[in-house]
Protein backbone atom coordinates (compact mmCIF):
# COMPACT_ATOMS: atom_id res chain seq x y z
CA UNK A 1 0.00 0.00 0.00
CA UNK A 2 1.89 3.35 -0.74
CA UNK A 3 2.34 5.18 2.26
CA UNK A 4 1.82 8.75 -0.14
CA UNK A 5 -1.33 7.73 -1.23
CA UNK A 6 -2.90 7.17 2.59
CA UNK A 7 -1.68 10.25 4.07
CA UNK A 8 -4.01 12.59 1.37
CA UNK A 9 -7.44 13.54 2.03
CA UNK A 10 -8.78 11.58 -0.64
CA UNK A 11 -7.80 8.76 0.77
CA UNK A 12 -9.25 9.65 4.69
CA UNK A 13 -12.56 10.45 2.97
CA UNK A 14 -12.78 6.98 1.08
CA UNK A 15 -11.91 5.48 4.27
CA UNK A 16 -14.84 7.18 6.32
CA UNK A 17 -17.12 6.81 3.28
CA UNK A 18 -16.55 2.97 3.44
CA UNK A 19 -16.41 2.53 7.10
CA UNK A 20 -19.30 5.26 7.47
CA UNK A 21 -20.95 2.74 5.53
CA UNK A 22 -20.50 -0.34 7.20
CA UNK A 23 -21.23 0.78 10.12
CA UNK A 24 -24.69 2.09 9.06
CA UNK A 25 -25.40 -1.20 7.89
CA UNK A 26 -24.62 -2.74 10.77
CA UNK A 27 -26.12 -0.39 13.71
CA UNK A 28 -29.45 -1.15 11.49
CA UNK A 29 -29.73 -4.67 11.14
CA UNK A 30 -31.35 -5.41 14.27
CA UNK A 31 -33.78 -2.89 13.58
CA UNK A 32 -34.45 -3.52 9.70
CA UNK A 33 -38.27 -3.66 9.05
CA UNK A 34 -39.40 -2.62 12.73
CA UNK A 35 -41.62 -0.27 13.48
CA UNK A 36 -40.32 2.90 15.67
CA UNK A 37 -42.29 1.88 18.47
CA UNK A 38 -41.13 -1.53 18.46
CA UNK A 39 -37.47 -0.80 18.70
CA UNK A 40 -38.00 1.30 21.69
CA UNK A 41 -39.95 -1.82 23.19
CA UNK A 42 -37.33 -4.19 22.86
CA UNK A 43 -33.79 -2.12 22.10
CA UNK A 44 -34.62 1.60 23.51
CA UNK A 45 -32.05 3.56 22.24
CA UNK A 46 -29.71 1.58 19.50
CA UNK A 47 -26.06 3.09 19.67
CA UNK A 48 -23.67 0.45 18.82
CA UNK A 49 -23.26 -2.56 16.59
CA UNK A 50 -21.78 -6.05 17.01
CA UNK A 51 -21.82 -7.38 12.89
CA UNK A 52 -20.55 -6.59 9.44
CA UNK A 53 -24.08 -6.04 8.04
CA UNK A 54 -26.10 -7.30 5.73
CA UNK A 55 -26.54 -7.13 2.07
CA UNK A 56 -26.03 -3.53 1.75
CA UNK A 57 -22.09 -3.77 2.72
CA UNK A 58 -21.44 -7.23 0.10
CA UNK A 59 -22.96 -5.65 -2.63
CA UNK A 60 -20.98 -2.39 -2.29
CA UNK A 61 -18.25 -4.42 -2.20
CA UNK A 62 -19.18 -6.20 -5.62
CA UNK A 63 -19.23 -2.95 -7.03
CA UNK A 64 -16.11 -1.18 -5.52
CA UNK A 65 -14.14 -4.23 -7.35
CA UNK A 66 -15.97 -3.69 -10.34
CA UNK A 67 -14.77 -0.04 -10.12
CA UNK A 68 -11.14 -1.29 -9.36
CA UNK A 69 -10.92 -3.60 -11.89
CA UNK A 70 -11.80 -0.89 -14.76
CA UNK A 71 -9.85 1.81 -13.57
CA UNK A 72 -13.43 3.92 -12.55
CA UNK A 73 -14.85 2.99 -15.41
CA UNK A 74 -17.36 0.16 -14.93
CA UNK A 75 -20.48 -0.59 -16.45
CA UNK A 76 -23.32 -2.74 -15.91
CA UNK A 77 -22.06 -5.21 -17.85
CA UNK A 78 -18.94 -5.07 -15.58
CA UNK A 79 -20.71 -5.29 -12.47
CA UNK A 80 -23.07 -8.32 -13.53
CA UNK A 81 -19.41 -9.99 -14.56
CA UNK A 82 -18.48 -9.66 -10.83
CA UNK A 83 -21.43 -10.48 -9.49
CA UNK A 84 -21.11 -13.96 -11.23
CA UNK A 85 -16.93 -14.00 -10.90
CA UNK A 86 -17.85 -13.70 -7.02
CA UNK A 87 -21.00 -15.84 -6.88
CA UNK A 88 -20.85 -17.56 -2.90
CA UNK A 89 -20.70 -13.50 -2.24
CA UNK A 90 -24.31 -13.09 -2.87
CA UNK A 91 -25.00 -16.99 -2.62
CA UNK A 92 -23.03 -17.58 0.75
CA UNK A 93 -23.55 -17.37 4.21
CA UNK A 94 -26.06 -13.87 3.38
CA UNK A 95 -27.96 -14.89 1.30
CA UNK A 96 -30.98 -14.98 3.76
CA UNK A 97 -30.05 -10.87 3.63
CA UNK A 98 -30.37 -10.37 0.17
CA UNK A 99 -33.61 -8.92 -1.52
CA UNK A 100 -34.92 -11.59 -3.68
CA UNK A 101 -34.58 -9.22 -6.84
CA UNK A 102 -30.80 -9.75 -6.37
CA UNK A 103 -31.02 -13.22 -6.05
CA UNK A 104 -33.62 -13.27 -9.20
CA UNK A 105 -31.82 -11.19 -10.91
CA UNK A 106 -28.28 -12.99 -10.83
CA UNK A 107 -29.96 -16.18 -11.55
CA UNK A 108 -30.97 -14.63 -14.79
CA UNK A 109 -27.60 -13.66 -15.39
CA UNK A 110 -26.12 -16.56 -14.50
CA UNK A 111 -28.72 -18.78 -16.85
CA UNK A 112 -30.01 -16.24 -20.07
CA UNK A 113 -30.34 -12.92 -19.42
CA UNK A 114 -28.25 -10.18 -20.84
CA UNK A 115 -26.88 -7.62 -18.08
CA UNK A 116 -29.32 -4.79 -19.68
CA UNK A 117 -32.30 -7.10 -19.56
CA UNK A 118 -31.83 -8.61 -16.62
CA UNK A 119 -33.78 -6.14 -14.48
CA UNK A 120 -36.80 -6.51 -16.61
CA UNK A 121 -39.84 -7.34 -14.25
CA UNK A 122 -37.92 -6.72 -10.91
CA UNK A 123 -39.89 -5.19 -8.01
CA UNK A 124 -38.81 -1.48 -6.69
CA UNK A 125 -35.72 -1.83 -4.05
CA UNK A 126 -32.74 0.13 -2.61
CA UNK A 127 -30.68 -2.62 -3.68
CA UNK A 128 -28.63 -0.08 -6.41
CA UNK A 129 -28.72 2.95 -3.99
CA UNK A 130 -27.30 1.28 -1.07
CA UNK A 131 -24.57 0.25 -2.67
CA UNK A 132 -23.47 2.80 -4.68
CA UNK A 133 -21.49 5.47 -2.85
CA UNK A 134 -17.69 3.75 -4.68
CA UNK A 135 -19.69 5.52 -8.33
CA UNK A 136 -19.30 8.65 -5.57
CA UNK A 137 -15.63 8.03 -4.49
CA UNK A 138 -14.02 7.14 -8.16
CA UNK A 139 -15.93 10.12 -9.49
CA UNK A 140 -15.13 12.47 -5.82
CA UNK A 141 -15.55 16.26 -6.41
CA UNK A 142 -17.65 15.84 -9.91
CA UNK A 143 -21.42 15.08 -8.82
CA UNK A 144 -22.65 15.22 -12.23
CA UNK A 145 -20.69 12.25 -13.67
CA UNK A 146 -21.47 10.08 -10.54
CA UNK A 147 -25.04 10.60 -10.93
CA UNK A 148 -24.64 9.31 -14.99
CA UNK A 149 -22.21 6.35 -13.71
CA UNK A 150 -24.82 5.50 -11.22
CA UNK A 151 -27.66 5.50 -13.59
CA UNK A 152 -25.76 2.92 -15.92
CA UNK A 153 -24.63 0.73 -12.93
CA UNK A 154 -28.33 0.84 -11.51
CA UNK A 155 -29.84 -0.13 -14.55
CA UNK A 156 -28.54 -3.72 -13.71
CA UNK A 157 -31.27 -4.12 -11.10
CA UNK A 158 -33.56 -1.39 -12.03
CA UNK A 159 -35.26 -0.45 -15.39
CA UNK A 160 -38.80 0.98 -16.84
CA UNK A 161 -40.98 1.11 -14.46
CA UNK A 162 -39.00 1.00 -11.37
CA UNK A 163 -36.41 3.89 -13.07
CA UNK A 164 -37.20 5.32 -9.89
CA UNK A 165 -34.49 3.77 -8.13
CA UNK A 166 -32.09 4.89 -10.65
CA UNK A 167 -32.63 8.24 -9.76
CA UNK A 168 -32.20 7.42 -5.80
CA UNK A 169 -28.90 5.69 -7.11
CA UNK A 170 -27.75 9.12 -9.23
CA UNK A 171 -28.80 10.93 -5.94
CA UNK A 172 -26.66 8.90 -3.50
CA UNK A 173 -23.40 8.73 -5.83
CA UNK A 174 -23.54 12.75 -6.48
CA UNK A 175 -24.52 13.33 -2.94
CA UNK A 176 -21.25 11.21 -2.27
CA UNK A 177 -19.14 12.85 -4.80
CA UNK A 178 -19.86 16.64 -3.80
CA UNK A 179 -18.91 15.32 -0.10
CA UNK A 180 -15.57 14.92 -1.13
CA UNK A 181 -15.16 18.50 -2.29
CA UNK A 182 -13.26 20.88 0.85
CA UNK A 183 -15.72 23.18 1.13
CA UNK A 184 -18.70 21.14 1.01
CA UNK A 185 -21.58 21.44 3.64
CA UNK A 186 -24.85 19.65 4.01
CA UNK A 187 -26.75 21.98 2.06
CA UNK A 188 -24.48 21.18 -1.21
CA UNK A 189 -24.67 17.53 -0.53
CA UNK A 190 -28.58 17.95 -0.36
CA UNK A 191 -28.58 20.22 -3.38
CA UNK A 192 -26.58 17.89 -5.25
CA UNK A 193 -28.64 15.08 -4.72
CA UNK A 194 -31.28 16.75 -6.15
CA UNK A 195 -29.63 18.03 -9.07
CA UNK A 196 -28.80 14.94 -9.76
CA UNK A 197 -32.36 13.79 -10.34
CA UNK A 198 -33.13 13.99 -13.95
CA UNK A 199 -36.18 16.38 -13.68
CA UNK A 200 -38.81 14.93 -15.87
CA UNK A 201 -38.50 10.85 -15.77
CA UNK A 202 -37.22 11.87 -11.67
CA UNK A 203 -40.45 13.59 -10.75
CA UNK A 204 -41.86 11.70 -8.51
CA UNK A 205 -38.35 11.11 -6.81
CA UNK A 206 -37.73 14.58 -6.36
CA UNK A 207 -41.51 15.60 -5.23
CA UNK A 208 -41.03 12.97 -2.62
CA UNK A 209 -37.47 14.27 -1.84
CA UNK A 210 -38.62 17.76 -1.30
CA UNK A 211 -41.75 16.89 0.69
CA UNK A 212 -39.27 14.77 3.33
CA UNK A 213 -36.87 18.11 3.77
CA UNK A 214 -39.66 20.15 4.15
CA UNK A 215 -40.99 17.53 7.44
CA UNK A 216 -37.23 17.66 8.55
CA UNK A 217 -37.07 21.20 8.64
CA UNK A 218 -40.71 21.77 9.60
CA UNK A 219 -39.82 20.06 12.80
CA UNK A 220 -36.72 20.89 13.44
CA UNK A 221 -35.56 17.84 15.86
CA UNK A 222 -35.35 13.60 14.92
CA UNK A 223 -37.64 12.77 17.33
CA UNK A 224 -40.37 14.99 16.17
CA UNK A 225 -39.82 14.28 12.49
CA UNK A 226 -39.94 10.26 13.32
CA UNK A 227 -43.72 10.61 14.93
CA UNK A 228 -44.81 13.37 11.99
CA UNK A 229 -43.30 10.44 9.59
CA UNK A 230 -45.45 7.74 10.84
CA UNK A 231 -48.59 10.31 11.06
CA UNK A 232 -47.93 10.82 7.89
CA UNK A 233 -47.27 7.41 5.82
CA UNK A 234 -49.31 7.07 3.54
CA UNK A 235 -47.68 9.90 2.19
CA UNK A 236 -44.25 8.79 3.10
CA UNK A 237 -43.85 5.19 3.57
CA UNK A 238 -44.72 3.00 0.29
CA UNK A 239 -45.94 -1.10 0.36
CA UNK A 240 -42.90 -2.35 0.07
CA UNK A 241 -40.43 -1.29 3.31
CA UNK A 242 -37.20 -0.65 0.71
CA UNK A 243 -38.22 1.05 -1.90
CA UNK A 244 -35.96 3.80 -2.36
CA UNK A 245 -39.06 6.50 -2.97
CA UNK A 246 -39.38 5.71 0.53
CA UNK A 247 -35.65 5.78 1.78
CA UNK A 248 -33.71 7.60 -0.12
CA UNK A 249 -35.98 10.80 1.06
CA UNK A 250 -35.47 9.31 4.41
CA UNK A 251 -32.54 8.88 4.33
CA UNK A 252 -31.52 12.85 3.23
CA UNK A 253 -33.66 14.14 6.17
CA UNK A 254 -32.20 12.12 8.21
CA UNK A 255 -28.52 13.55 7.10
CA UNK A 256 -30.03 16.99 7.65
CA UNK A 257 -31.11 16.58 10.95
CA UNK A 258 -28.49 14.69 12.10
CA UNK A 259 -26.49 18.08 10.55
CA UNK A 260 -24.13 15.68 8.94
CA UNK A 261 -22.59 13.90 12.40
CA UNK A 262 -21.94 10.72 11.51
CA UNK A 263 -22.61 9.22 14.66
CA UNK A 264 -25.69 11.12 15.08
CA UNK A 265 -26.86 10.46 11.42
CA UNK A 266 -26.58 6.54 11.85
CA UNK A 267 -28.11 5.77 14.71
CA UNK A 268 -31.23 8.35 13.56
CA UNK A 269 -31.52 5.65 10.84
CA UNK A 270 -31.20 3.02 13.12
CA UNK A 271 -33.81 3.84 15.43
CA UNK A 272 -36.59 5.32 12.62
CA UNK A 273 -37.03 1.31 11.66
CA UNK A 274 -38.74 0.52 8.21
CA UNK A 275 -35.72 0.00 6.02
CA UNK A 276 -33.01 0.88 8.52
CA UNK A 277 -29.87 -0.93 7.47
CA UNK A 278 -30.55 0.66 3.91
CA UNK A 279 -31.15 4.29 5.31
CA UNK A 280 -28.20 4.56 8.05
CA UNK A 281 -25.48 2.39 5.33
CA UNK A 282 -26.41 5.54 2.87
CA UNK A 283 -25.98 8.06 5.14
CA UNK A 284 -23.05 6.75 6.74
CA UNK A 285 -21.38 6.78 3.27
CA UNK A 286 -22.35 10.51 3.06
CA UNK A 287 -21.43 11.74 6.53
CA UNK A 288 -18.35 9.43 6.01
CA UNK A 289 -16.98 11.16 3.27
CA UNK A 290 -18.26 14.73 4.46
CA UNK A 291 -16.00 14.55 7.56
CA UNK A 292 -13.12 11.77 6.34
CA UNK A 293 -11.82 9.50 9.48
CA UNK A 294 -12.07 12.39 12.33
CA UNK A 295 -16.15 12.37 12.38
CA UNK A 296 -15.98 8.40 13.45
CA UNK A 297 -15.34 7.55 16.50
CA UNK A 298 -12.42 5.61 17.37
CA UNK A 299 -13.47 2.66 19.03
CA UNK A 300 -15.99 1.99 16.24
CA UNK A 301 -13.25 2.21 13.56
CA UNK A 302 -11.48 -0.70 15.76
CA UNK A 303 -14.63 -2.20 15.90
CA UNK A 304 -15.65 -2.15 12.32
CA UNK A 305 -11.99 -3.44 10.97
CA UNK A 306 -12.71 -6.14 13.60
CA UNK A 307 -16.12 -7.57 12.56
CA UNK A 308 -15.35 -6.75 8.31
CA UNK A 309 -15.15 -9.55 5.95
CA UNK A 310 -13.15 -7.23 3.57
CA UNK A 311 -9.56 -5.55 4.93
CA UNK A 312 -11.43 -1.99 4.51
CA UNK A 313 -8.16 -0.25 4.56
CA UNK A 314 -6.84 -1.67 1.51
CA UNK A 315 -10.58 -1.65 -0.29
CA UNK A 316 -9.95 1.98 -0.05
CA UNK A 317 -6.16 2.51 -1.00
CA UNK A 318 -7.54 0.60 -4.26
CA UNK A 319 -10.50 2.48 -4.83
CA UNK A 320 -8.42 5.72 -4.49
CA UNK A 321 -5.72 4.29 -7.00
CA UNK A 322 -9.27 4.08 -9.46
CA UNK A 323 -10.42 7.38 -8.87
CA UNK A 324 -6.90 8.57 -9.47
CA UNK A 325 -6.43 6.62 -13.03
CA UNK A 326 -10.17 8.20 -13.89
CA UNK A 327 -8.97 11.69 -13.15
CA UNK A 328 -6.07 11.13 -15.27
CA UNK A 329 -7.37 9.71 -18.06
CA UNK A 330 -10.28 12.81 -18.01
CA UNK A 331 -7.42 15.19 -17.61
CA UNK A 332 -5.27 13.86 -21.08
CA UNK A 333 -8.84 14.10 -22.55
CA UNK A 334 -9.38 17.76 -21.90
CA UNK A 335 -5.51 18.61 -22.53
CA UNK A 336 -6.40 17.54 -26.14
CA UNK A 337 -9.71 18.60 -26.52
CA UNK A 338 -7.75 21.90 -25.48
CA UNK A 339 -5.67 21.57 -28.48
CA UNK A 340 -8.31 21.63 -30.83
CA UNK A 341 -9.32 25.03 -29.58
CA UNK A 342 -5.43 26.41 -30.71
CA UNK A 343 -4.66 27.97 -34.27
CA UNK A 344 -2.54 26.02 -36.70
Amino acid sequence: MSQELTTTTLYDKTLGCLLGGLIGDAIGTPTEGKDYRRIQAQFGWVDDFDCDGTDDTVMKVLLAEALIATRGYATLDDWARQWLDDWDAIFGDKRGKFFISVLHTAQKLRRHALPRQAALGNMPSSSSAMCISPVGIVNACHPRQAALQAYNLAALIHVYDVGFCQDGAAAMAAAVAEAFKLDADIESVLQAAVDAILPQSGEEMLARIERSLALARSTGEYRAFRQAVYADRDHVFCRITCDSRETIPLALAVLLLGEGDLERCVCYAANLGRDADTIATMVGAIAGALNGMQGIREDWVSKAHDVSSWDQQELAHRLCRAALSKHEQETQARSRFEELLQGE
